[in-house]
């Protein structure tokens, strides 16, 4: 499916309402980091772009925008950049949409990339509208999978009509072709160890004076990433509201709690660790779905983990059609049940000699 100019950027055309494709070129992450640490989903893009980069025969650039980024910038070369622009001031500490929005429309308007990638984050969602409007750029929201065609467009896939269909979106006469990328769709490179790129100090357009908003308190809640979680225990509908089973199974394989979309609906979990088409994407070493019917909306984020197990007392759930291994059971008892066992198992062994 193609909806071509979908996702375009409203305001007023460009001079004489023609944008000069062929003045824009080169394909750009945005490395979004805080306190120093690098969102995982910066990585997975630089490595996924690096592709489209090589097949368009553009440059990679990465994006870096905060205070104290010599060590980020080193991390993009690393991992692929050919070259990282560095915007360093104290005024984007702590985050605020407005200055990071205004310099990173400023650099997008001087030096006219072909391609934006930003990872589809609080913060990612929050700004790039700020870039697109003013910019006259295409942005496509929410993407899971991402190309070029024999054009050179940038092709933005992304779930539509319910997860139904999914639709290629193209933007045709306005650059940047932007787009915000689900975490946990793309596997991140590995560093190679060599920096043989540029690292570009830009000009800070903005001042503290020039914002209109202004950080007064910080309030930490659900801290916990599921994109990064090496082990899931997700939880449905069939839990009624009880979480204690599969907290004592989460325990016992050291993974973290995540949701489909009814379980957060009801409350019972926060909407941080929802899994699925309207959740995160995560691809876990392991998943273990409790409850969990197997919607195709929920289906959508967790298809990629490598084991699947699923328990469920119905032996016609669709999940079990999508799990490696399958328990039809009672999961009020099922879960703690496995939880004892593997609580014997990885028990630090008594070593006799």
């Amino acid at each position: 499916m193609s909806d071509e100019g979908e996702g375009e950027g409203d305001g007023e055309e460009h001079e004489n309402g023609v944008v000069d494709v062929d003045e824009y070129e080169d394909v750009w992450v945005f490395i979004e980091e805080h306190d120093g640490e690098v969102m995982s989903v910066s990585w997975e893009l630089l490595a996924e772009a690096r592709t489209l980069a090589d097949e368009l025969g553009d440059d990679l650039v990465a994006l870096a925008i905060g205070e104290g980024l010599d060590d980020v910038a080193e991390q993009a070369l690393e991992r692929g950049a050919d070259r990282v622009l560095v915007a360093d001031d104290p005024v984007f500490e702590p985050y605020r949409a407005d200055p990071y929005g205004e310099q990173f429309r400023a650099i997008v308007e001087e030096r006219k990339p072909s391609i934006v990638l930003i990872g589809g984050t609080h913060t990612g969602r929050d700004f790039a509208g700020r870039v697109a409007v003013p910019a006259h750029a295409g942005l496509t929201a929410d993407v899971t999978e991402l190309g070029v065609d024999e054009d050179g467009l940038l092709e933005a896939r992304r779930p539509a009509f319910g997860g139904n269909v999914l639709a290629t979106i193209l933007c045709e006469e306005h650059r940047p072709q932007m787009a915000t990328i689900r975490p946990g769709v793309f596997e991140a490179a590995d560093p190679d160890g060599e920096a043989d790129g540029e690292i570009v100090e830009v000009d800070v357009v903005v001042e503290d004076d020039d914002c209109v908003s202004e950080v007064l308190e910080r309030e930490v809640g659900d801290t916990a990433d599921i994109t990064e979680a090496d082990r899931i225990v997700a939880v449905g509908h069939g839990i009624d509201g009880d979480l204690e089973p599969a907290r004592q199974l989460a325990d016992a394989l050291d993974a973290e709690i995540a949701a489909s979309r009814a379980a957060v609906d009801e409350g019972w979990v926060d909407g941080a660790r929802q899994v699925g088409q309207t959740g995160k994407t995560v691809r876990p070493e392991l998943y273990v779905a409790v409850g969990i019917s197997g919607a195709v909306q929920h289906l959508e984020g967790m298809n990629k983990s490598e084991t699947v197990v699923a328990i469920n007392n119905d032996p016609n759930a669709p999940i079990f059609e999508h799990a490696d291994y399958g328990i039809v059971a009672d999961l009020f008892d099922a879960c703690p049940d496995l939880a004892e066992e593997l609580e014997g198992v990885t028990e630090p062994q008594e070593v006799v000699q």
